[in-house]
Parts: C-alpha cells; structure tokens; sequence
C-alpha cells in the first residue's frame, strides 16, 4: 500500500505565503501524476493543481499565477507553493497520488488525510 503524509498547512494573512508538502511512500512501484484538491466548507473537493509523470501541469484558474505545483521524484514527495493567498483559498487541502504498487498493475488513486489552510487577517 501507498501512505501519505501532509504537512505546511495553517494560518496566514492575505497576501501571504505557505507551502504544502506531501510525501508518498510504502512498496511503491510507479507514480503517475500528483496533485493537490481543496475542499472548502459546503463545497466539492475540486482539482487545485496536477503534475503528471511527463512534467505537464495543470492549475485550476483561480489559482494560475498564484500556485505553482512540483515533485522530487527521488523523494515521491509533491510540493504546492502559494503566493498571494485569499481568504477565499481557505480550505482543507488533500493530496492525491496515482500509484501502482506492482508491476503491470493499473494506478490506483491514494489520498492524504487533508491540511487545514486559513487565510485570514
């Protein structure tokens, strides 16, 4: 199996900063693509940022200019830089991890257990 452990949430101003770390590992054949998905109170979970295997990324709008996602591969750890937080970031914040823990074997979606990110003054 595929643990994974959050770490970077918390409180800021508007305007300020924070950065989310999350780190994969257990028996860990082959990652695809990390990501990062927000769910605040009384609303979905939705796609914040993405990185696939082949470096591509994808950013939800509200955050393009703001957010930059990126991985270490040798670390199976996947970062999410925020600048310029708003009060309306504020959510839970989870990371997602494609993975396959054997060889031939389809990715399997794992899920952290979520960071709490507040923006407010």
């Amino acid at each position: 199996q595929v643990q994974l452990v959050e770490s970077g949430g918390g409180l800021v101003q508007p305007g300020g900063s924070l950065r989310l770390s999350c780190a994969a590992s257990g028996s860990i054949f082959n990652i695809y693509a990390m990501a990062w998905y927000r769910q605040a109170p009384g609303k979905q979970r939705e796609m914040v940022a993405v990185r696939h295997s082949n470096t591509n990324t994808n950013y939800a709008d509200s955050v393009k200019g703001r957010f930059t996602i990126s991985r270490d591969n040798a670390k199976n750890t996947v970062y999410l830089q925020m600048n310029s937080l708003k009060p309306e970031d504020t959510a839970v914040y989870y990371c997602k991890v494609d993975a396959s823990v054997v060889s031939g074997q389809p990715p399997y979606a794992y899920w952290g257990q979520g960071t709490q990110v507040t923006v407010s003054s």
